[in-house]
């Protein structure tokens, strides 16, 4: 008697159960919003981002949440992704928030600063070391809530139409360079302008600039710089990684479903580790083709190197002396990077400069 009364009792519950899931699927809103890109639809690798991040929040919200993607200059030019989602003009964007620091030099740290962390490094940081906290707290202010959004990597040190031998033949060259480096590089004699990735080509092409930098292998050759600028230079040292964002307007977000926050928590995190990784697959036969066209491979001459880093280090302390929320963020940033160079140079890089010597005969 007392089984079959359990029996029945499972059943009926079960029966509740298979009520309450679908209603409680049901219950959740359909919501859509737009999301505007900083870059064009041709760079797959970046752009891509955006694509893999609004196909995941879909997918984890069973259709009921859905990110639409504009390229750049389809909502809003691809350098006022950060002013349109502030103002509510887009619910989210995508961008390099170094692309602003216009604004406020702090910007950079959610992007890179010279000589700063490798992409492993900045993920740490923003993830384990304290950087979610701090630039969140930064880009309140902003009536935003940022993101991880994917990672080039150590990016290249640009075209250049004539070769680089000294920091003397950096004067006057007219560079496109975003944000710090083109602080530090206007004090060794460049011109620096800022321009969005589309717009890059047809001013090197023109004359209007001397040269530019704008990722690495695979993206560079589809832009074509190497028709115009013949020498590729190495290492971006402005950009020992550069890490992108997804921007969410705060008053949105606190809209939303604590599931559909969440779906956007996931989908942020694995469209950043997959760019990273699309990169690393995808340079290496980039730069090998870009050879083959009789592009002319360069290092950085060590003097140049040394003076930049020196001139870098200035600069930045002098922004922390007069700036308190970059300063914020600053100092505490320092001591990581410092911990983290230290630990890498007693595993990793020894580890990866013997492979790269031994893979050379060395």
């Amino acid at each position: 008697m007392e089984r079959r009364s359990f029996i029945k009792k499972a059943a009926v519950g079960a029966g509740a159960a298979t009520v309450v899931a679908p209603a409680m699927a049901q219950a959740l809103p359909t919501i859509n919003w737009r999301l505007a890109s900083s870059f064009p639809k041709s760079l797959d690798t970046i752009f891509g981002a955006a694509d893999t991040f609004t196909k995941r929040v879909s997918q984890l919200t069973g259709g009921k949440f859905n990110i639409r993607s504009f390229a750049a200059g389809e909502i809003v030019p691809g350098l006022q992704v950060m002013d349109a989602v502030q103002a509510g003009t887009v619910e989210c964007g995508h961008s390099a928030s170094y692309y602003y620091f216009g604004k406020d030099a702090t910007f950079s740290f959610d992007c890179a600063v010279p000589f700063g962390l490798t992409s492993r490094q900045h993920t740490a940081w923003f993830d384990q070391g304290g950087g979610r906290d701090l630039t969140r707290a930064f880009f309140k202010d902003y009536n935003i809530i940022n993101f991880l959004g994917g990672n080039s990597g150590t990016q290249m040190g640009g075209w250049f139409r004539k070769e680089i031998k000294s920091v003397a033949d950096l004067k006057g060259t007219k560079m496109r360079v975003a944000g710090f480096a083109g602080r530090v590089l206007e004090r060794l004699g460049v011109v620096p302008q800022q321009l969005a990735g589309g717009d890059i080509y047809p001013a090197l092409e023109k004359g209007t600039i001397d040269a530019a930098e704008w990722v690495g292998p695979y993206d560079d050759e589809k832009l074509g710089f190497f028709k115009v600028a013949p020498f590729y230079y190495a290492p971006g040292w402005w950009e020992a990684s550069a890490s992108f964002s997804f921007y969410v307007n705060i008053k949105e977000w606190e809209k939303l479903p604590k599931e559909y926050q969440a779906a956007i928590e996931a989908a942020s995190y694995e469209a950043h580790v997959g760019m990273q990784a699309e990169y690393d697959v995808k340079n290496p036969a980039a730069l090998a083709r870009l050879l083959k066209n009789g592009v002319k491979l360069r290092n950085y001459p060590k003097d140049v190197m040394d003076a930049c880093y020196k001139t870098a280090q200035a600069v930045m302390d002098e922004e922390a002396a007069k700036n308190a929320k970059f300063k914020k963020i600053y100092d505490p940033w320092k001591r990581f990077r410092q911990d983290q160079n230290q630990w890498a140079s007693v595993a990793e890089a020894t580890m990866q400069n013997y492979l790269i010597n031994a893979g050379r005969g060395k």
